[in-house]
């Protein structure tokens, strides 16, 4: 990780170890009433994002202030790519700057390994295109282990829209290492056969009774009708086929927990019911990920 964090299929089982056991190490600050500490004091984080981000950008600012850096975040209206100069040269003129990281969201899948073979500064990708969002599958990985005490053995189902998800293809990358099952379902369009072929230990469904069924983990993923250029599933039609209700959930484990990346859309992939369920671990995600953020800064710039 000494050029950054690209992506999650790169890193071997005991990185990924290492960074969940730091963030573990992190949790506790939250609650704390102090909660800045000197890590990266003097260090300069710079997140650069291309597409609309809450959690994550927001996410990556508090963990970056939390270590004791300084956090600048700039969207895309905000540099010269607007006005049409290049992204390597936008982003060469920040480098010029000399902050210590960019962290780097891009719409063009494989932008941020683009940029890492370019420039010296560490890159670490918020999400590129349809590729990967390698820090997504780490605080789901710590998120499931603060609910059980490991990865393997364990059957996940990640339904919804798996061909245009980043969030999926991390996931799947990420709990292959540790030898789960997971099982894609969704509509046929946007769960193409190949995606089994990610990782071992993947299979595909289009029956969500037959995805949730002994399930210890339900990831449920938005529709991305940005992505889409085929026709759209009315909502009420998709909910009816692929939503996660609390007459589904039944066929989970009784102890399943739900997860979500966000942002949701109640109603369509996920019921406010479920939602808002003792099921649910959404916002302990959310929480996760600054903890996770903490972890994976600490890394690059120590």
């Amino acid at each position: 990780m000494t050029k950054g964090l690209l992506d999650i299929e790169a890193l071997d089982r005991p990185e990924i170890e290492s960074l969940l056991q730091r963030a573990r190490d992190f949790q506790p600050l939250q609650q704390m009433r102090e909660k800045r500490l000197d890590l990266l004091d003097g260090r300069l984080v710079v997140n650069l994002f291309f597409e609309a981000s809450t959690r994550t950008r927001i996410s990556f600012e508090i963990a970056a202030k939390r270590l004791g850096a300084d956090a600048l975040s700039i969207s895309s209206q905000g540099t010269s790519v607007s006005k049409g100069e290049t992204l390597l040269d936008t982003v060469s003129t920040l480098s010029a700057m000399r902050p210590d990281v960019i962290v780097m969201r891009h719409a063009a899948s494989g932008a941020p390994h683009f940029l890492a073979r370019h420039l010296p500064i560490p890159i670490i990708n918020a999400g590129d295109g349809q590729h990967e969002h390698p820090t997504q599958a780490l605080l789901d990985a710590r998120t499931i282990l603060d609910n059980r005490p490991s990865l393997e053995g364990l059957r996940v189902a990640i339904i919804g829209d798996i061909l245009h998800s980043r969030v999926a293809r991390s996931n799947i990358h990420l709990l292959s290492k540790f030898g789960v099952d997971i099982v894609l379902c969704g509509p046929a369009p946007l769960v193409p056969q190949d995606l089994k072929d990610l990782a071992p230990g993947v299979s595909i469904t289009y029956d969500i009774k037959e995805a949730l069924r002994n399930t210890d983990i339900i990831m449920m993923l938005r529709v991305q009708l940005e992505r889409q250029n085929e026709t759209n599933f009315p909502a009420g039609e998709y909910s009816r086929f692929y939503g996660l209700r609390a007459e589904n959930l039944a066929l989970a484990k009784p102890d399943a927990i739900v997860m979500h990346p966000g942002p949701m859309n109640r109603g369509r992939e996920i019921s406010t019911e479920v939602a808002d369920s003792s099921r649910s671990v959404i916002l302990s995600q959310v929480e996760n990920g600054i903890a996770v953020r903490m972890a994976v800064l600490e890394r690059v710039l120590q």
